[in-house]
């Protein structure tokens, strides 16, 4: 009795603290929109590849039901020097924040921690630069996908076999989708031989070369696992070239590997949420812009940091496979938009 007296009494207790927090928090300053001409810009490498797509769809969703102004910015080529370029390019300009795909995690630490310094919110997506004052990152569960890739391949497969993987270094993303699904190979499913592992750098004909390499010094190779889609349209073709059957499985999307994938010829695609990825990387930004619209629990106050601080959010992935293909068909979602 005297138990359950004290629960009821603690209850009422933060019940009174909520509730208190609450009025003061509808009170506090601040409001979660955009004021006139407040701008948010969004800056990758390779721009014109279609994953961004809808990736900024997302980013311009949240961004107009605040009232604020969305800009899609970045270098079409696959250059580090040149995407850091870019995006020093739109610091200059001063928009109120930025959600980053930095293609390299450390050449960026410093670009991001000047634009910081100038007061521009930097959140970064899909890939990361953890070392930076970022305030935000979000990205799919790399670890959980390439765990989901191994599983599905020795689902297929059985527990023993050979497989090889493509790389694209330097990504951080890319790198923890190899190295995760490597290591949990060794330790969970042992009898899985790992015979090849090549470097493609999102190259389709850097991939052909390598696949059509390790098909002929591995006839017995009977699973690939690639940590993005531009590789994975060299490998298809190298296995089609070789009238090989080879379980192939990637991350990430593109119209050609979704077209392979209704084909028959890709086993599956494992797809980052990329609308929820830009529409929360967009609240992100928004909220590190914006730190007075809350009152943490925390010292922020005393030691002057950003109380908007989300070291990592899942935005979530999905499977895509044969019977789903026509979902993710690009040209239908942007239809109307």
């Amino acid at each position: 009795m005297l138990k359950s007296l004290k629960a009821a009494t603690a209850m009422a207790l933060i019940a009174a603290v909520v509730a208190g927090w609450s009025v003061k928090s509808a009170n506090a300053e601040g409001k979660f929109a955009c004021e006139p001409g407040e701008t948010y810009a969004m800056n990758v490498m390779v721009s014109s590849h279609p994953y961004w797509v809808p990736v900024f769809e997302g980013f311009k969703q949240a961004a107009k039901s605040l009232g604020c102004e969305a800009v899609f910015t970045g270098t079409p080529e696959y250059d580090i020097t040149k995407q850091i370029a870019s995006f020093e390019q739109e610091v200059v300009k001063k928009p109120k924040g930025i959600l980053l795909h930095p293609m390299q995690a450390d050449p960026f630490i410093e670009p991001i921690n000047k634009a910081i310094e100038s007061g521009i919110s930097i959140t970064t997506f899909a890939a990361d630069s953890p070392k930076s004052k970022r305030t935000a990152y979000i990205t799919s569960d790399n670890v959980a996908e390439a765990k989901f890739a191994a599983d599905e391949i020795v689902k297929v497969l059985g527990e023993k076999g050979e497989y090889a993987v493509l790389e694209n270094p330097g990504q951080s993303n890319h790198d923890l989708r190899v190295t995760a699904l490597v290591d949990y190979m060794g330790t969970t499913h042992p009898g899985m031989k790992l015979v090849a592992r090549q470097a493609t750098n999102q190259d389709s004909n850097a991939a052909y070369q390598a696949v059509s390499a390790m098909l002929q010094a591995n006839p017995n190779l009977g699973a690939l696992w690639i940590p993005e889609a531009g590789s994975a349209e060299g490998a298809v073709a190298a296995v089609l070239a070789a009238k090989k059957k080879v379980l192939i499985l990637h991350a990430d999307i593109t119209p050609a590997t979704l077209e392979q994938i209704k084909q028959g010829n890709i086993h599956m695609a494992i797809n980052p949420n990329q609308g929820i990825q830009g529409f929360m990387g967009f609240i992100n930004t928004f909220l590190g812009a914006h730190p007075d619209l809350s009152d943490p629990f925390n010292d922020y106050k005393v030691s002057g940091f950003n109380p908007m601080q989300i070291p990592s959010m899942d935005n979530g992935f999905a499977v895509i496979t044969k019977d789903n293909a026509d979902s993710f068909d690009l040209n239908t979602y942007m239809k109307g938009r």
